[in-house]
């Protein structure tokens, strides 16, 4: 186990905060973590191409590292040169080059990416895209070949092309680089040894899945707690995931002025599930709950 801390010191005694960091994640298929099927060939389909920039999405502890670490111990073969620069370096993996940002000798993620270009990279990882400068030399790399992996904090995928706008990314360079963004959040899973069958709430499945009309399902679960589970009725999170591809449809919409709606209702047109619609197919397999899908997914914009 790698373990980060953070203390404070408080009115009453010293605060802690401990996050936990399990290298056998990195040891788990994408099925394991909750990404599969139709998303799961979408993120293949970003993650394959030999240039571009592929972003993960949400907020913190939603799952990013553990994403973008499986995704790289996949394509970081021999024959294939993976580099990472973070902030901190979140598990050490010998299948990486991983560097730490230093700000004691100024090295900070757009250094540190354009030191990362004279090692001769064909993938790098980017810990975050947190200013314009960063975002350029994203760029630079993405249009000279190489394969960028980073992450933003924003609420949703289409909320991320208006992020990058807002620091300062002309539309013409999202349209040439961006190949995709995947937003997740993590829900906690039903325990399997002790969940029992309940009754759907109709007001509940409504505003889960507006504004869209999808059938109620005939039953959902519902926790209740055993030992297996600590009495707490879940056992273990997956993710939902959101993936939007930057398919020629959504390029066109990616204007200097421009909605994050028009992209969304695009995005959703040519196939992308909205992270509510992702936990709502969860809730009603029996794997999660609808407070559980409400508390973590933001509500859409319309």
């Amino acid at each position: 186990m790698e373990l980060r801390l953070s203390t404070l010191p408080t009115a009453f005694g010293e605060k802690l905060v401990m996050r936990i960091f399990d290298p056998d994640l990195l040891q788990k298929s994408f099925t394991e973590l909750g990404l599969e099927d139709e998303d799961l060939r979408r993120w293949n389909l970003m993650t394959a191409a030999g240039n571009g920039i592929v972003l993960v999405t949400g907020p913190t502890g939603s799952g990013k590292t553990t994403t973008l670490y499986s995704t790289l111990r996949r394509l970081a073969t021999p024959e294939v040169n993976v580099c990472t620069i973070e902030d901190p370096i979140e598990m050490v993996e010998d299948s990486f080059n991983q560097m730490q940002v230093n700000h004691g000798i100024k090295l900070d993620f757009s250094s540190g990416v354009r030191a990362l270009m004279r090692q001769d990279p064909d993938i790098i990882m980017v810990g975050e895209i947190r200013d314009l400068e960063t975002a350029h030399m994203a760029v630079q790399a993405a249009l000279t070949g190489h394969l960028v992996l980073s992450t933003l904090h924003t609420n949703d995928s289409p909320g991320s092309i208006s992020r990058l706008q807002e620091l300062g990314m002309p539309a013409y360079l999202i349209k040439a680089t961006l190949r995709g963004i995947m937003s997740q959040r993590l829900v906690r899973i039903l325990c399997a040894a002790c969940k029992a069958p309940a009754p759907v709430d109709a007001d509940a499945w409504q505003q889960l899945v507006q504004p869209f009309d999808l059938a109620m399902p005939a039953g959902i679960c519902r926790p209740v707690g055993c030992k297996v589970c600590r009495e707490t009725g879940y056992v273990g999170r997956q993710g939902i995931y959101e993936v939007l591809v930057n398919s020629p449809r959504v390029q066109a919409c990616i204007k200097p002025q421009m909605e994050a709606r028009d992209i969304r209702k695009a995005a959703m047109d040519e196939g992308m599930q909205t992270l509510r619609l992702s936990g709502a197919a969860r809730v009603a397999a029996g794997q999660t709950t609808i407070e559980e899908v409400m508390r973590v997914a933001p509500v859409l914009e319309t």
